[in-house]
């Protein structure tokens, strides 16, 4: 495509990178991208995929901004407490970049909506804060062959991973899904959530631009992906470790022989 005065400028440090060029900026504004979760992860990652030029990004979130969110969702700002966090991100997001289009999703994901939320977005961001939503995320996108970039965090801790077992890796193998790694949610209580033991808000943006880097590396195609592997983050100690992981063949989902092949599971 042919960039305008504008977007040359704007893009000028990733059309100067041979990994990037102006073939990788083509790519970036044509691709299309969901982040569920508008908070702590969703507002750094929302926000470097607006600033890199992502043309589509749907923003998928059903809360609205609370004084308390503002520690470390940077994309809400104290005068927008009370509006809605798509509409917070969208403002947010249209300052960085009026390249992007925003598609507001303002609802709770569901076994009922996302199939069809999810259906138009080539890389799905998974930035939500309960075991539900993520094993609901990772078996649409399965099912649904839609790449998943994850994060999670609590604490000082963050987790990073990408999943994309519809797919092999260079020696024909698949790649592992969410439940080859975590077979099914803990039970309610038993581990707490960000609300109950904290959470460094800084942390939040280390995790969550990492997780916008790898959407991008997905889009773009440079460097190595991250399927097939754990990234773990100490925040306390300032170290990353990384942990491969294979596929299950006993796996629900994604194994040799899978009981999960559609959504009833999650049904209400």
């Amino acid at each position: 495509m042919d960039f305008s005065e504008d977007q040359i400028q704007r893009y000028a440090r990733h059309i100067l990178l041979q990994e990037v060029g102006g073939v990788g900026q083509t790519s970036l504004l044509n691709a299309k991208v969901l982040v569920v979760g508008a908070g702590g992860l969703g507002s750094p990652a929302a926000l470097y995929l607006a600033a890199a030029g992502v043309g589509t990004i749907g923003l998928c979130d059903d809360d609205s901004v609370d004084l308390s969110n503002l520690q470390r969702q940077i994309a809400h700002t104290t005068d927008r407490v009370g509006v809605h966090k798509v509409d917070s991100a969208t403002t947010a997001i249209g300052q960085i970049n009026p390249d992007v289009t925003v598609v507001p999703h303002k609802e709770r994901l569901t076994a009922e909506n996302i199939e069809h939320i999810i259906h138009d977005y080539d890389i799905v961001a998974d930035g939500s804060d309960n075991f539900e939503t993520r094993f609901l995320i990772n078996d649409a996108c399965y099912l649904a062959k839609k790449t998943l970039v994850s994060a999670a965090i609590l604490r000082f801790d963050g987790q990073l991973a990408t999943y994309k077992a519809h797919m092999t890796n260079a020696d024909g193998e698949a790649y592992p899904c969410y439940r080859c790694i975590f077979r099914e949610a803990p039970p309610p209580g038993q581990v707490a959530t960000c609300a109950e033991a904290g959470v460094l808000g800084a942390l939040c943006g280390v995790m969550g631009s990492l997780q916008a880097g790898e959407v991008i590396k997905e889009i773009v195609g440079y460097g190595d992906t991250h399927a097939g592997a754990l990234t773990i983050f100490d925040g306390l100690s300032t170290n990353f470790r990384r942990i491969d992981v294979r596929r299950d063949p006993g796996c629900p989902l994604c194994g040799d022989t899978p009981t999960i092949q559609d959504l009833a599971c999650h049904a209400n």
